[in-house]
């Protein structure tokens, strides 16, 4: 099975949104060609970043097919409160042409018995035969899944192929010890944007999904670039690697929380991007001080940036 669709940068899409709070797939197609224009190797919907608790199935699906058929990569998020609508998106997926699935742990009901969840995971692998998938692993969704259920998982469907950590540097470790550093054809993913330089460097991890890389692409890539660099020895890109991953330690510290949509979206916004003004729920809105404060944070980063950037172009050789 073909890993290559999960070893690059891939950012998670958000849902745009109409002004009667609808979601704007016209939007969604252009910033996913944005995305992969700018560099991205493939494009994740519907993940938590997507909001897929607050769209109905035929949602995710048309927001999949448009993506698809616009030719972009896709890998589809699994997410769901039931097996059955898992196992429906999953097969949805692989008829549709998408390029993978983000297999995620069933939520709320049995949500912490290894028992459910080794099912669950099982109808989502069987349903879509073809389409190489990896296990989300998050500590938001209130499972862990550990060594034995992954390669207890792996020996019945070779479809599943890697492992994203959304966890801390702790549960990253755990991966590369204990998953991914056992298999030369298991990857990992760095999940989180905090756990970038991490991921690469003391990791091995192979691909990334970001959230922040919505609004900064070229400063994701950047770092991505510079972490791969220092995970083979290169001194000079592990230092600069590390000055890149501090300087964007506030916005990437979002992508950790329950209000990373809102304020990746405010990235957007911020940078003009006016489909991303709105939430499905209208109620779902930044407090004045947080929208001041991410301002701020953004602006500084952007100013940092520039001017580090030049540094490192004029002592080039």
């Amino acid at each position: 099975m073909n890993t290559e669709i999960f070893t690059g940068v891939i950012p998670a899409l958000m849902t745009p949104c109409k002004s009667d709070r609808t979601p704007d797939f016209d939007e969604l197609v252009r910033k996913g060609k944005q995305l992969i224009e700018a560099g991205m190797s493939a494009l994740v919907y519907c993940g938590s970043m997507g909001d897929w608790p607050l769209l109905s199935d035929a949602q995710r699906q048309e927001g999949v097919e448009r993506l698809v058929g616009a030719g972009l990569p896709v890998i589809v998020g699994t997410g769901a409160v039931n097996s059955a609508s898992a196992v429906a998106l999953a097969a949805h997926a692989q008829k549709i042409g998408a390029a993978g699935l983000m297999v995620i742990p069933r939520v709320l009901s049995r949500g912490n018995s290894p028992t459910a969840q080794r099912h669950h995971f099982e109808a989502i692998l069987a349903a879509a035969p073809d389409l190489p998938a990896v296990i989300y692993n998050s500590p938001y969704y209130g499972f862990e899944t550990k060594a034995d259920l992954f390669f207890a998982l792996r020996a019945k469907f070779k479809n599943l192929v890697g492992f994203k950590e959304f966890g801390g540097a702790a549960s990253m470790t755990y991966a590369a010890e204990h998953i991914t550093s056992g298999d030369n054809g298991v990857i990992l993913m760095a999940g989180v944007d905090t756990g970038v330089y991490h991921g690469y460097v003391k990791a091995g991890a192979t691909g990334t999904i970001t959230g922040i890389g919505n609004a900064l692409p070229k400063e994701i890539l950047h770092l991505v670039a510079l972490s791969k660099a220092a995970a083979t020895g290169d001194v000079e890109a592990r230092l600069r690697a590390r000055e890149l991953g501090e300087a964007l330690e506030v916005l990437s510290s979002w992508d950790e929380g329950t209000d990373l949509v809102l304020y990746y979206k405010y990235m957007l916004e911020l940078q003009g991007e006016d489909a991303y003004k709105l939430h499905f729920n209208a109620t779902d809105e930044l407090s004045p001080s947080q929208r001041a404060w991410a301002k701020t944070q953004f602006e500084q980063f952007n100013a940092w940036y520039a001017n580090w950037s030049r540094q490192l172009d004029s002592h080039q050789p």
